[in-house]
């Protein structure tokens, strides 16, 4: 994701940061510490048990305080996210990375749809390990309460420990409504696809999950809450890119590359001049070609590689000179879908298709869009 930095590796997945999520962290510091009276009586409250804020409310203490609870809350959320990536390398899903943003994070797994019992497993995982994780921060606080003689020191653990259980805890019965790509809306989604297609099942859910994110999203407005607008407008949009993802899978089922494909390819040499690239372009109405040298293929020239090209200079330039190299390559056997699916990834237009060194043909998202239109009907 972009904007985002690499911290380090936890069981081969990779984990990365945000930059909004170092920007939540003062954010949420700030206004858990503006707030601390209200908070301390919460978890007094809850708990049942004296906490001596004395050391609490003195000085900047409430703004440390707000800041370790914030940060102690992005742990237990990375920590959830590791439950469902655990689970999903164990059922042999590859895990691309964990991302933390400012609203949570998220595994990203390179399978889109799961088996549903896979799925079901996956998705209550996350939630599960919240719930573990407040109830094992609620135990926390009646440890300290019977082990920690100081009670200014008992009174700052038992604030922390207490808040981040009710957060955890809280996590947990946010994570379970069914408000699809939530956690809860995977469950749902898990369950009718028991009883139904995968597409009509994430179609229902993907529904569901767009009125909870009005409902948030109104509620976010009503309240002036900036996050919860924010996590409305993620939940829309996620829900109906999966719901999309989910009926091309749908329409594109069993598709191979080789029946789409268009050819034979214009294919150019390195050394022609990209004047006469341009011209080809209009005469062929064709944005992209392989480039071959002796039957190789050595690259791919674009429209967007003329674009990024000065005009005063291209009458001295070759195609050579501003080619794409690492020129990415499909089978005429690989499913319709892998090829959307890396267009999509690496923002590109075309992908050549090659069978033992040959080029047989060039499958474009014009082809793709044209065989789901097609199958639509």
């Amino acid at each position: 994701m972009d904007g985002s930095f690499k911290l380090g590796r936890l069981f081969g997945i990779p984990v990365l940061i945000h930059f909004t999520f170092l920007l939540i962290i003062p954010l949420f510091a700030w206004v858990i510490g503006s707030d601390i009276g209200f908070t301390v009586n919460m978890v007094r409250n809850i708990f049942h048990v004296s906490i001596d804020d004395q050391l609490i409310l003195s000085g900047y203490v409430p703004y440390i305080l707000g800041g370790t609870v914030a940060i102690g809350l992005f742990i237990g959320v990375f920590i959830h996210e590791l439950a469902h990536s655990l689970v999903a390398l164990r059922s042999g899903i590859e895990i691309s990375n964990i991302t933390l943003l400012f609203f949570g994070g998220v595994a990203a797994i390179e399978e889109q749809e799961p088996e549903p019992g896979t799925e079901f497993v996956m998705a209550l995982a996350g939630p599960l390990t919240s719930l573990a994780l407040g109830l094992i921060s609620g135990a926390i606080v009646y440890a300290i309460q019977m082990l920690v003689h100081s009670t200014q020191v008992a009174g700052v653990l038992i604030y922390v420990f207490g808040y981040l259980a009710i957060l955890n805890v809280l996590l947990f019965g946010f994570n379970l409504l069914p408000a699809f790509p939530m956690d809860g809306g995977r469950v749902l989604r898990a369950y009718l696809a028991t009883k139904m297609p995968l597409y009509r099942a994430t179609a229902i859910a993907s529904s569901i999950g767009k009125g909870f994110a009005i409902i948030f999203g109104l509620v976010g407005l009503l309240l002036f809450s900036p996050i919860l607008i924010l996590i409305a407008f993620f939940i829309y949009i996620g829900a109906g890119q999966e719901s999309t993802v989910s009926r091309y899978n749908f329409l594109l089922k069993d598709v191979t590359i080789g029946q789409i494909m268009s050819g034979p390819v214009v294919e150019v040499s390195p050394r022609m001049p990209l004047t006469e690239i341009l011209s080809l372009m209009y005469q062929t109405k064709h944005l992209g070609f392989p480039v071959t040298d002796h039957n190789i293929l050595i690259g791919i020239i674009t429209l967007t590689d003329l674009a990024k090209t000065p005009v005063i200079d291209r009458d001295a330039m070759q195609v050579r000179d501003v080619m794409t190299r690492d020129v990415i390559v499909l089978s005429p056997h690989a499913p319709v879908m892998d090829a959307l699916q890396i267009m999509t990834r690496h923002d590109i237009g075309r992908i050549p298709v090659v069978e033992d060194g040959k080029i047989l043909g060039i499958v474009t998202k014009s082809d793709i869009f044209t065989v789901i239109e097609l199958r639509e009907v």
